[in-house]
């Protein structure tokens, strides 16, 4: 709160007046001496327009307040940095630390840790990249990356096009959006050995949706399109189903 105030070039008078409560009530809660109540802590939040997550959780002389997004719904803060030509950077999620995105997604200081790259071709939005993994969604094979598009809004959603989910439950998953249901979203892979599954709303984090991705391996001459694999399993299942009759 010092800090915040200091920013502000404001005296513990000015700031109490503010808040309507006396200049010594709110020196306890700037020394450490007290802590104010959930309604003092609102009117706080409020006035310093710093979201309530980022005073009680993290040292706020290490964030940079200037590059954090407001966001509506599941998260208050998404860090944005920025290289020295103003250029959105973009956060790599290695292939090893996959699951440690889940506990730090939302952690300013972990964020900044990220190795990152830039892609100038990239309209002007927030991406990250995420690795991909498995094979439930050709071409992108292990080793690949996916750089996603935050998506803010679940009305920006579309049947049909790819996103980037992360879950409290399945951690990272890239998949096909196949239906948006009351209570959640139902996701598909393009390779139908996959079956469909449904994703709650509460369960969700974050939505990035596809917007280019990066391939780790050099492709092969013996390796299909998925197109070509889906019409060679279709063709299968038509001769299964003739033999059986």
């Amino acid at each position: 709160m010092r800090f915040l105030r200091a920013r502000m070039g404001l005296s513990q008078q000015a700031v109490a007046d503010e808040l309507i409560i006396t200049r010594g009530r709110y020196a306890k809660y700037e020394d450490g001496m007290s802590e104010p109540p959930i309604e003092l802590l609102l009117k706080i939040s409020r006035f310093y327009k710093v979201s309530i997550d980022l005073l009680v959780s993290v040292d706020i002389r290490r964030v940079p307040l200037d590059e954090l997004q407001q966001l509506p719904d599941n998260r208050i803060l998404l860090p944005i940095v920025v290289d020295t030509e103003g250029r959105n950077r973009i956060e790599i999620i290695p292939h090893k630390a996959r699951m440690g995105y889940l506990s730090g997604y939302s952690d300013p200081e972990y964020i900044e840790s990220l190795q990152h790259i830039s892609l100038p071709f990239l309209s002007h939005a927030k991406y990250r990249a995420f690795p991909a993994t498995g094979d439930s969604m050709p071409p992108h094979t292990e080793g690949s990356f996916i750089i996603g598009k935050y998506v803010s809004s679940r009305a920006d959603l579309r049947v049909g096009k790819t996103y980037v989910f992360l879950t409290r439950q399945e951690g990272i998953s890239y998949k096909r959006l196949g239906e948006i249901k009351a209570h959640g979203l139902v996701l598909h892979s393009d390779n139908p050995f996959y079956k469909p599954f449904e994703v709650e709303y509460a369960d969700l984090l974050e939505i990035w949706e596809f917007a280019c991705s990066i391939a780790t391996r050099e492709s092969d001459p013996d390796d299909l399109p998925a197109q070509t694999i889906k019409e060679m399993l279709v063709a299968l299942r038509k001769d299964i189903q003739a033999l059986q009759k």
